[in-house]
């Protein structure tokens, strides 16, 4: 598998790469964007290469989607991030759908070829072992199953502890990169994300374990739990927004069960401030996806509180979080996994959050969901619902209840049209209600 001295430029390391070969390339804030784009100048060369990519937040568009190089690399993406997204919605590449916490599986059990994992990594330890820092995830099983490993080295990446660590002996090639990772900022809340926040604080009781999404409205909840106490982090994606929690002790993760005092996640989405805290730092523990995901795992903690946004809702209670009609625009990333394992979970809840209507004043909460949008979770398992005007619960309701409860957290302005869709559908059972 290669030498410590096994140090490439980037072109000699993409030269071993061949027509036909499967590619995977780590995600988060870390896309080995060094490796990929002199992977890209090959492009005249190649042809039937698949791409798997998956979540990540890219500096933009891959070099490798160009319309020359249609036929050279075939993207397929597990959950479809702002690097490939509008190449698939243009019908070149392609999406499979699968939990996040189940992608490690198709590597693992041969559903997948693997030829090579291109991974973005640490400086070494001083017994020559790299992190991949911000992206422990997909890369975990990646690096497990791919026939050659090729990484850049990089300053930029935090050196985090867990499962993300592979020697320099290991790696088939290895090159210098100082490819600065990208920064996501962090959202403040607006009013109404604000008084969303306000709805899911309260509740959250002292002691709980919490897995948060990424944005507005999973920092306005973090912002709302100053007050809390012994909260647990076992998440997905750690974000900034739990630094002030961490640093003044409300996140102490003394009462989880599963990896008691430490904050576990699988991924880091954030800026340098949240690079630098995890780096080197052993109470920020990075998983693969496959075990933080479990929900059998998650659900052993106690108080397990879910919170993850999602882009619109019907009134049965199905939810669509990763698609905007039939356009792919995302992934289910662990939504699913941690909806279950908070049901599963002694005293736990499952919030999903979204704005009341659309930035062109549409409402989200629909009679029924647009043609084409995909059902993440489903109406068997939703709980909590939140918008700007009020938190209800579905759990143990009929679905002309649900209905009810969901026309009374829709913008004012909507709220009619949808009682008279209510009626249409739910008749008598419905109206008996009102």
């Amino acid at each position: 598998m290669g030498t410590i001295g096994n140090k490439k430029t980037p072109r000699e390391a993409v030269a071993q790469i061949k027509s036909g070969d499967h590619i995977y390339l780590q995600g988060s804030t870390s896309i080995p964007e060094t490796l990929v784009e002199a992977l890209a100048e090959r492009g005249d060369e190649l042809r039937n290469v698949t791409i798997y990519s998956g979540f990540a937040v890219a500096k933009g568009p891959s070099p490798l989607c160009r319309p020359e190089y249609k036929d050279s690399f075939l993207i397929d993406s597990f959950f479809v991030n702002n690097s490939v997204r509008e190449w698939i919605a243009e019908g070149y590449g392609a999406t499979t759908p699968r939990f996040l916490g189940e992608v490690p599986a198709l590597f693992r059990e041969g559903y997948w070829k693997l030829d090579y994992a291109f991974i973005n990594c640490s400086l070494p330890d001083e017994e020559g072992y790299v992190s991949f820092g911000v992206s422990a995830d997909v890369a975990v099983s990646a690096v497990e199953c791919a026939k050659h490993v090729i990484a850049q080295i990089n300053p930029h990446m935090p050196y985090s502890y867990g499962d993300a660590r592979i020697h320099l002996s290991k790696l088939s090639a290895w090159v210098d990169s100082e490819e600065p990772l990208v920064e996501v900022a962090t959202s403040k809340p607006t009013e109404k994300e604000i008084k969303i926040g306000n709805y899911i604080a309260a509740e959250i009781p002292d002691g709980a374990t919490l897995q948060i999404g990424v944005g507005g409205i999973p920092n306005a909840v973090l912002s709302a739990l100053r007050d809390h106490q012994h909260l647990g982090l076992h998440t997905e994606a750690m974000t900034d927004g739990v630094l002030p929690l961490i640093k003044a002790g409300i996140i102490d993760n003394s009462q989880k069960k599963v990896m008691p005092g430490v904050s576990v996640a699988s991924l880091a989405l954030g800026s340098k401030d949240l690079y630098r805290e995890m780096d080197y730092n052993k109470e920020m523990i990075f998983k693969d996806v496959a075990w933080t995901n479990d929900p059998f795992i998650i659900a052993q903690n106690p108080d397990v509180m879910s919170i993850n946004s999602c882009l619109e809702i019907d009134l049965t209670g199905q939810i669509c979080a990763d698609s905007i009609g039939r356009k792919i625009y995302s992934g289910i990333g662990g939504q699913h996994d941690f909806v279950y394992g908070s049901s599963l979970s002694k005293g736990g809840k499952s919030f999903l959050a979204m704005l009341s209507t659309t930035s062109r004043g549409e409402s989200k909460i629909k009679p029924v969901l647009k043609e084409g949008s995909g059902v993440v979770t489903t109406r068997f398992q939703a709980d909590r619902i939140v918008t700007e005007h009020g938190l209800v619960c579905l759990k143990g309701k009929s679905l002309p209840e649900r209905a009810k409860l969901l026309i009374s957290i829709a913008a004012p302005e909507h709220r009619e049209e949808l009682e008279k869709e209510a009626l249409k559908r739910f008749g008598y059972s419905f109206s008996r209600l009102l």
